[in-house]
């Protein structure tokens, strides 16, 4: 009985941590253009905020902001990634799923 108590409470402090707000993501200054193929035009995102899915065949990402952007594996950036500092730019693999602004 104590464990089943012991595993019910462990479940919903996990629950609660889920569901805490976390602070507003605020836009960055600038632009995030990605690179897909010769036969696409550029996707650019101009002030991007929060999360932002990368087309699917994303090939190389430039980072035109003022702020830090993050690339995640994932489609709604809950994974780490890899930071691509103001001025830089860096290769994404298809698929990569999306980028933050940081």
């Amino acid at each position: 009985m104590n464990r089943l108590v012991i595993a019910a409470l462990s479940a919903a402090s996990a629950g609660a941590l889920l569901i805490l707000p976390s602070p507003p993501a605020e836009a960055a200054a600038g632009s995030v253009v990605v690179f897909s193929t010769e036969f696409q035009r550029l996707d650019t995102f101009r002030n991007p905020e929060g999360c932002n899915k990368l087309p699917i065949a994303a090939h190389v990402l430039t980072n035109q902001t003022s702020s830090e952007v993050v690339v995640h594996g994932d489609p709604f950036c809950l994974t780490p990634g890899l930071t691509v500092n103001p001025g830089y730019g860096s290769h994404v693999a298809a698929g990569s799923g999306s980028f933050s602004v940081g």
